[in-house]
């Protein structure tokens, strides 16, 4: 399939480059606000767009790895946009994080415009470590021929799973969200704790990684921990937004968590203290401050 990818930062980038790598697609065909970036995929024979609406034009299956759903939507409309361009059938695959009712929102506006496009909802996990190493965890929801496309496509990013409808992307996500906001949260206690107590937190860390408390967030972050280095590798502030797309489904699942009002409260108010900027990880740095001020 012709493949065009709109968004290629720090994740967007070296995924489009995973999939020109591995042969994943016939013409693939960019557009990002900095072009200047993307010369390595044009010199690998990547073609460089000047608008969403020619990225459409040259397109079976446009990936969209933009922040949320209102840039979506800015890219979809005007003369330039997405839907000027449609002139076949197009799958349209939402990376971004949003939620599971935005997408199928979005999904029911195109078919009122009559557009001939498939939303399928594709977000991923494993940050720009995995995006880099061709390693994420792609979500996938949709009906069932144009997921398969996706995984496809997407396979050479990482491991691309179809998990149910439109939106269960969105939805596992969610969930996986909710687990890291969690983790970072208790391994940023866990590290404090130990820390004040007179622990080695590094020889701490090494021993809980063969321990019931092993997991890839305190792999990848209990450096940090250790080190009180929160230098961004995905804003705490983003997770605001997953966390409350968490109580959303929460909402229509009928069901009362536990943890999430509490995760959402953390990290907003680190985020008002000017904290949201910094690696997620910075609610180590949150809880300091707020015990120095208790």
């Amino acid at each position: 399939m012709d493949v065009g990818f709109i968004g290629l930062g720090r994740m967007g980038l070296p995924m489009a480059g995973h999939i020109q790598k591995q042969g994943a697609s016939g013409r693939l065909t960019l557009l990002d606000r900095f072009p200047e970036r993307l010369s390595e995929l044009v010199a690998g024979g990547a073609e460089l767009a000047g608008d969403a609406r020619e990225v459409a034009r040259n397109s079976d299956l446009v990936i969209l790895m933009v922040p949320a759903i209102g840039d979506i939507d800015a890219l979809l409309e005007g003369p330039d946009g997405l839907l000027a361009g449609v002139e076949r059938p197009l799958i349209l695959v939402v990376s971004s994080t949003t939620s599971a009712k935005d997408v199928r929102d979005l999904q029911a506006r195109l078919n009122d415009l009559g557009a001939p496009v498939t939303v399928v909802d594709a977000p991923v996990s494993g940050g720009v470590e995995g995006a880099e190493g061709g390693s994420l965890s792609i979500m996938i929801g949709g009906p069932d021929s144009a997921a398969k496309a996706v995984v496809d496509v997407m396979s050479a990013t990482g491991n691309a799973v179809h998990l149910g409808p439109l939106g269960a992307g969105q939805v596992a996500k969610a969930c996986n969200q909710l687990i890291v906001a969690a983790e970072v949260v208790a391994v940023a206690e866990a590290s404090l704790l130990a820390e004040r107590a007179g622990l080695d937190v590094a020889r701490l860390f090494d021993l809980l990684s063969t321990s019931y408390a092993a997991s890839r967030i305190l792999e990848v972050k209990g450096p940090k921990f250790v080190n009180h280095d929160h230098a961004a590798a995905g804003p705490a502030k983003f997770l605001i937004k997953d966390l409350k797309a968490v109580i959303e489904e929460a909402e229509v699942s009928g069901l009362r968590l536990v943890t999430v009002d509490a995760l959402l409260g953390a990290y907003t108010a680190l985020t008002e203290a000017g904290l949201g900027d910094e690696d997620a990880s910075v609610v180590q740095q949150w809880i300091e401050d707020s015990s120095a001020r208790a």
